[in-house]
C-alpha cells in the first residue's frame, strides 16, 4: 500500500504537528498527517469530539491514580511514558524495563509524554514563558553549554504566533524579568486575552515574599512575585488586535493579521477561543473539565479540512531516503488492526517533504532505526528536563490551596544572572495544589489519619486544619546539554508490533547539583519570613531520583518538559538541523518539536517549541514555492 501525492507528510498531532498541518493547509498545500493513536482522538467534528472529551473525563474521574496521562489510551501499539512507572534502579547494570521506557541510568529519566492525537497538550499545567534573550547565548555570555543558532531577536515575531494560537492569558506590564530589554515584548504588546486571578494563596505569601531580601553565596538578591502567562481562557483582551496567522505569498512570510473585534448581543467581546473560560478546577494535569486549557486539537480544528488526510494507527517506523541525492522518498508506517491487537499492516507515505513532529524521544528513535541524519553522531543525544525539586511546608494560617490552575504566580529572580557561570538557572513557581505532588496529599492524609484511629467530625477536623495549610515550592531548574544523557535503540527491547523501544542513559551534572543546593538555601529563608515548618523530606531508599551533593540528599522530579536530541546549530557537525528546523543531510526532511532545543532555559519549552514550528511552517512554504 502507498500513500501520495502530497505536498509535506507530517507523523504526529501534537502541538507542532498540528501547528505544521493547518498553517500549511490553510495555505493551501496538501497535508497527510500520519497518527499513532486512536480515530475517535481526533475527533475534528463537534459532536464526536465533544463524546470523546467526556470519556476522557470519565476515565479520569475512575482512576485511583491521578496521573497526567491516567485519562488518556495506553496503547501496546503505541505505548506512552508513563510516571508510574518510573523506578528506582539497581546498583547492578541491569537496565529497568518496567513500562515503554528502558532505562540505563545512572539515574532514571522520570517525565511523560502522551503518544496519541493532541499530543501532550492534552495534560500540560499550560504555563506560557518565553525564554530570556541570554538563554540562546549561555556559552558567549557564561561559558556554559552551547549558543544558539537565532536569537531572540529572531524568534520574537513567532512567539507572538505562538501566544496568539495558544491564547495566551496574561499582563504583559507584570512581566519583571531579570536584566531584560525594555522592548523584550515590544511597545504597547498586550496577550490575547486578559490574566488569570492570582490564587488567594499566591496573594498571602506574596505579602512576606515580594521584594524579600535574600542570601546566597554571600551576594543578596530581591525576590519578586509577578502573574504566570498560561494557555488557558479568560477574558479577552479589548486591546489585543490580532485574529489569525496568515501566509503572504508575496513577501514569503506568515504574517499576524489584525481582526475586527467582535461583540455578543449583551455587549461583551465575542471569545474566539473553543472551550469555556476557566473556572479554578485544579485539575489542569491532566485534564481540564470544561476545555478552558489549551490543546492541539484546537489548533487542527482550524485546518482546512478539505486539504488534510489524517491517517491514524498509523505509527511511523522508517524514513526512507535516495543514497545519491539524500533527499527523503518516504516514511513507512504501521497499521496496527486495532487498540491492542498486534497485527499490522505496513504502508508507504510520500509527499515532497516530510516533517517528524513525534516528539524529541519518538523522533530520535525514528531517526536511529532509519540510520538517517546522523552524521554529527547527535541524534538522541543531549536529552533535557527540568529538574524539580520541591520544598514543602504548613503555613501558621490557611491559604486555601486546591483552587484554581498549578501556578497563577512564580518567583523569577534567578532565571538569569552572573551566578549561571557557576550554577544552573531556575524559576519558581508558587504551587496551588497543596502536597499533592510530593506525597500524594489529600489522599495521603487521609489514609495517615485512619491509620491512626481518627473517624469522622474529627478526621474531617484535621484535614480541615491540615490540608488548607499546605504550602508547596517549585524550583524548577534548567538542565544542561551533556551528550551523554541520550535516546538509543536495541533490538532486544521491541514494542507489540516491532518498533524499537526508547533505551536511556541519563544522569544529572554538577552544574545542575550545585544548583539544588543553592536553590534549597534560597528556600529555607522564604520559609523562615513566611513562618512555614518544613515537612519537605528526601528519601534515599523509596524515591527514585535521589542524588547527593556535598553529602546532602536531594529528590528531584521531571516537568514533563522533554528537550534536546535532535538539536538545531551552526553545522552539520555539531548538530542535527540547521536554524530553520531543516536537516542538514536531507532536504527534504524537517525536524519540529522539543527535540530541536540547543539549551533549555528557565520557560516551559511549549510556547518556544511552538514559536519555532511557526518558523518551521514559513521556510516549509519558502521551500514549497521555489
Amino acid at each position: 500500500m502507498k500513500t501520495d501525492n502530497y505536498d509535506v507528510v507530517v507523523v504526529g498531532s501534537g502541538i507542532a504537528g498540528a501547528v505544521i498541518a493547518k498553517t500549511l493547509t490553510n495555505a493551501g498545500k496538501k497535508v497527510l498527517l500520519l497518527e499513532a493513536g486512536l480515530q475517535a482522538g481526533i475527533a475534528l467534528d463537534p459532536e464526536e469530539s465533544y463524546k470523546t472529551y467526556q470519556g476522557y473525563l470519565e476515565t479520569f474521574y475512575e482512576a485511583g491514580a491521578k496521573v497526567p496521562n491516567s485519562p488518556y489510551p495506553d496503547l501496546k501499539d503505541a505505548p506512552s511514558i508513563n510516571i508510574l512507572d518510573i523506578v528506582k534502579l539497581q546498583k547492578s547494570n541491569t537496565p529497568s524495563t518496567v513500562g515503554y521506557l528502558v532505562q540505563k541510568g545512572p539515574v532514571p529519566f522520570a517525565s511523560d509524554c502522551f503518544r496519541g492525537p493532541g499530543g501532550t497538550t492534552l495534560h500540560w499545567l499550560g504555563t506560557t514563558l518565553r525564554m530570556l534573550p541570554n538563554d540562546f547565548k549561555m556559552k558567549t555570555v557564561y561559558n556554559q553549554n552551547v549558543d544558539w543558532p537565532l536569537t531572540y531577536d529572531e524568534l520574537k515575531p513567532y512567539y507572538e504566533m505562538a501566544e496568539l494560537e495558544i491564547g495566551v492569558s496574561g499582563d504583559v506590564e507584570e512581566q519583571k524579568y531579570p536584566d531584560i530589554p525594555k522592548d523584550f515584548f515590544g511597545k504597547d504588546y498586550v496577550f490575547p486575552m486578559e490574566k488569570i486571578p492570582q490564587s488567594y494563596l499566591d496573594k498571602e505569601i506574596a505579602k512576606k515574599t515580594d521584594k524579600l531580601k535574600v542570601t546566597l553565596n554571600r551576594k543578596e538578591y530581591e525576590l519578586s512575585c509577578i502573574s504566570t502567562p498560561q494557555g488557558r481562557n479568560s477574558t479577552p483582551n479589548e486591546d489585543y488586535k490580532y485574529g489569525s496567522i496568515v501566509w503572504d505569498p508575496s513577501k514569503k512570510k506568515l504574517a499576524l493579521k489584525t481582526q475586527p473585534k467582535t461583540y455578543n448581543p449583551d455587549g461583551s467581546l465575542w471569545d474566539p477561543y473553543t472551550g469555556q473560560r476557566c473556572e479554578g478546577n485544579a485539575s489542569c494535569v491532566p485534564i481540564c473539565p470544561v476545555q478552558a486549557k489549551y490543546n492541539a486539537l484546537k489548533t487542527l480544528k482550524k485546518a482546512t479540512l478539505e486539504n488534510l488526510e489524517v491517517i491514524t494507527q498509523a505509527v511511523a517506523s522508517k524514513i526512507n531516503t535516495d543514497d545519491h541525492s539524500g533527499e527523503v522518498t518516504g516514511i513507512e508506517y504501521k497499521i496496527y488492526k486495532h487498540k491492542g491487537s498486534p497485527e499490522y499492516t505496513t504502508a508507504t507515505a510520500t509527499g515532497t517533504i516530510y516533517v517528524l513532529a513525534a516528539s524529541a524521544i519518538e523522533n530520535a528513535k525514528i531517526l536511529l532505526a532509519s540510520n538517517v541524519g546522523n552524521t554529527s553522531d547527535q541524534v538522541g543525544r543531549n536529552l533535557m528536563d527540568h529538574l524539580v525539586l520541591l520544598t514543602w511546608g504548613l503555613t501558621k494560617e490557611k491559604i486555601y490551596p486546591y483552587r484554581g490552575p498549578g501556578s497563577t504566580t512564580n518567583i523569577p529572580t534567578f532565571r538569569d544572572g552572573a551566578f549561571r557561570s557557576e550554577h544552573a538557572a531556575w524559576i519558581s513557581p508558587l504551587d496551588n495544589w497543596g502536597w499533592s505532588w510530593p506525597t500524594f496529599s489529600p489522599g495521603s492524609d487521609v489514609t495517615n489519619a485512619l491509620n491512626e484511629g481518627v473517624f469522622g467530625k474529627a478526621l474531617r477536623n484535621r484535614m480541615n486544619d491540615l490540608v488548607t495549610r499546605q504550602f508547596l515550592l517549585h524550583f524548577e531548574v534548567e538542565q544542561s546539554p551533556d551528550a551523554g544523557n541520550r535516546v538509543t535503540i536495541d533490538p532486544q527491547y521491541l514494542d507489540a508490533i516491532k518498533n524499537y523501544r526508547p533505551v536511556i542513559s541519563y544522569g544529572v551534572s554538577e552544574y545542575n547539583l550545585k544548583a539544588f543546593e543553592a536553590s534549597k538555601t534560597v528556600s529555607d529563608q522564604i520559609f523562615a519570613a513566611n513562618g512555614i515548618e518544613d515537612h519537605t523530606v528526601y528519601n534515599p531508599v523509596t524515591d527514585a531520583d535521589y542524588v547527593t551533593y556535598k553529602g546532602q540528599g536531594y529528590t528531584f522530579r521531571g516537568a514533563g518538559h522533554i528537550v534536546g536530541t535532535h538539536r538545531m546549530g551552526f553545522t552539520k557537525d555539531d548538530s542535527v538541523v540547521d536554524k530553520n528546523q531543516r536537516s542538514w543531510e536531507h532536504p527534504n526532511l524537517y525536524l519540529v518539536g522539543c527535540g530541536n532545543m540547543p539549551t533549555l532555559g528557565t520557560s516551559n519549552p511549549t510556547l518556544t517549541m511552538t514559536a519555532l514550528t511557526f518558523q518551521a511552517a514559513e521556510n516549509i512554504l519558502k521551500q514549497l514555492e521555489q
